[in-house]
């Protein structure tokens, strides 16, 4: 994961940083560098003097006069250490004053490294505006520059990704209690992997030792009822089904009056693949919803589908989206997408899909993502 990202945002901050530091010194004129001794903490020759050629032998100090006849060319090495001199020196050469149009270009470059890797475009200009912000006009070194890129960028990363998380067990535990089962219902573009992770929550909640029970809401596609029930055969997971085209939010209101009839902790139920521009699968997404009252709604999306997650995350939002599973994490070598879907619905990236197998579902933590990026 991160694999591009993170190879194109080092070798951008890096061109950034050498860019906006490849710039005239501010503090001082190149007249006055050039005219300016620069003495360094080395040996230098200087000429003998009486105090150079003194002894503390003290035979040696009542000729003193010998001591100054001594040839001038029989010169002594001499240390001589000006520090102030030497930090004045260093801080002239290393710290360059910001040229704002300069910056400008660089992070444009950089800006468009992080809107090839699929960072949506607000949260690539506000870290670019944030990073112009800290350094226009300021006189930093370039090592500074390098790290108040990367700060600022992980530090905008951090933000985007620190929603109020979803706490799936927790909920589970309540219901519980309450003796009701919970529904956790799958919302999701057509192919985005929906049934898959569905089983593979279950599988998860299952090894937690929570009952489950699949509905197969989705009576579109008789083959994801097929699909699903397979992935219930295997996993020994009771399913409750109905005809290919029956309503899907009778079979989830079937299967959650199953599952309390039975004492079983989670519903997990499977919907129909609605594309983002069809308005009318959307409509009638949104009366399942109504219907049955799920406690949690998982949008379910891939990394790799770029940009469009965010679309798709915004108008699934219109039916309810308590949390993320992210599929294909995997694969994604941009990453960017993952790092804007939550800034722009304000919801929690709760698991990540990292392969086809049942144990393929990584809970989301945001610390392993902030070590890959750079």
């Amino acid at each position: 994961m991160f694999g591009r990202l993170k190879k194109k945002l080092n070798e951008a901050i890096q061109k950034v940083s050498d860019t906006v530091t490849d710039t005239e010194p501010s503090t001082k004129s190149d007249r006055e560098l050039e005219t300016e001794p620069i003495i360094s903490d080395t040996l230098v020759d200087a000429e003998p003097t009486t105090e150079d050629t003194k002894s503390e032998n003290p035979e040696e100090l009542n000729d003193s006069a010998t001591a100054t006849e001594k040839p001038k060319d029989k010169k002594q090495k001499t240390k001589k250490t000006i520090s102030g001199t030497l930090k004045s020196a260093v801080k002239v050469v290393s710290e360059k004053k910001i040229d704002a149009d300069v910056l400008d270009d660089a992070l444009w470059e950089l800006e468009l490294v992080l809107l090839e890797n699929n960072v949506a475009s607000e949260m690539s200009e506000a870290i670019c505006a944030e990073i112009k912000e800290r350094l226009a006009g300021k006189s930093v070194s370039r090592f500074e520059v390098k790290n108040i890129i990367e700060e600022t960028f992980k530090k905008n990363v951090r933000e985007s990704l620190e929603c109020e998380p979803l706490d799936i067990y927790n909920i589970i535990e309540k219901n519980k209690a309450g003796k009701k089962p919970t529904l956790i219902m799958f919302l999701g573009f057509n192919g985005a992997g929906k049934t898959t992770n569905l089983a593979k929550l279950g599988h998860h909640l299952k090894s937690k030792g929570y009952s489950c029970v699949f509905a197969a809401g989705d009576t579109f596609r008789a083959a994801a009822i097929h699909q699903l029930e397979v992935h219930s055969e295997t996993l020994k997971i009771p399913m409750i089904k109905h005809d290919y085209g029956s309503d899907a939010a009778a079979v989830i209101f079937d299967a959650t009056k199953h599952a309390k009839a039975k004492d079983i902790d989670v519903v997990l139920a499977d919907t129909a693949g609605r594309t983002h521009m069809n308005k009318n699968l959307l409509e009638e997404l949104k009366k399942i919803v109504k219907v049955n009252r799920p406690d949690i709604n998982i949008l379910v999306v891939e990394s790799i589908a770029g940009n469009d997650i965010v679309e798709q995350g915004r108008v699934f939002s219109e039916a309810g989206v308590d949390g993320i599973i992210l599929s294909k994490w995997d694969v994604d070598q941009k990453g960017g997408a993952a790092l804007s879907l939550t800034k722009a619905i304000g919801k929690p990236i709760v698991f990540l899909g990292t392969g086809q197998g049942y144990k393929d579902l990584k809970e989301f933590n945001i610390e392993d993502v902030m070590e890959n990026i750079i």
